[in-house]
């Protein structure tokens, strides 16, 4: 392993781009593991068990919260949602990143997880609330119900932008993403999260040792 694995959360209000940037993170780079959240709401059109979501009973679900299974979980609009613990752990140790498209509430999870120290956490933003309610009508997935739904529950969301390491505004997805590729890039070349520049530096030491 040249590095640890970094658990990159991407957060942000429906509709202010996380999803999409999180897909373009993965075009950019194809090591990045994609956290698999468990969830129990029904699938929607297009949505495939096991890639976009592993859909599982709300039984299921409480089993392996109740069991420690999991990671981070939250309620969503009345369904829940989490990431299991065992394959991020996994991922980490072997030094490959884990990318998460989650809430606030799963954030302040991780980072108060015994994985805290590998986590690097970006809130996103939406340039006005205006914008952010045309986005969710657009993309023509919910009803007027739900939209208003999302848009009340924005507001929450919004208010927890200082627990993040790196806050983004998404005018442009485009500079957003060049934004993001610049931090991960540098996130991963910090001293933590390089464990053989101690072995390296010590080789370099006993050098200066065989010159004397």
């Amino acid at each position: 392993m040249s590095r640890r694995g970094l658990l990159i959360i991407l957060s942000s209000p429906s509709g202010a781009g996380k999803s999409t940037l999180a897909a373009r993170l993965r075009i950019w780079d194809d090591t990045l593991r994609f956290s698999v959240s468990s969830t129990t709401r029904a699938p929607r059109d297009g949505e495939v068990d096991g890639q976009d979501y592993d859909f599982v009973s709300a039984d299921d679900f409480r089993a392996q919260v109740e069991s420690g299974d999991m990671l981070e979980h939250a309620q969503v609009f009345g369904n829940y949602y989490g990431s299991p613990k065992a394959p991020i752990q996994a991922a980490i140790e072997a030094g490959r990143d884990v990318l998460f498209d989650i809430d606030w509430q799963g954030a302040q999870q991780i980072k108060n997880s015994v994985l805290q120290d590998s986590v690097l956490s970006i809130f996103i933003l939406p340039p006005s609330i205006t914008e952010l309610h045309r986005r969710l009508t657009a993309r023509g997935q919910d009803d007027a119900a739900v939209i208003e739904g999302r848009m009340a529950k924005s507001w929450d969301e919004i208010s927890h932008w200082d627990g993040y390491d790196y806050v983004l505004i998404n005018d442009d997805l485009d500079v957003t993403e060049a934004q993001l590729k610049t931090i991960i890039s540098a996130e991963r070349l910090r001293r933590s999260q390089q464990p053989e520049l101690v072995g390296h530096v010590r080789h370099l030491q006993s050098e200066f040792g065989d010159r004397t």
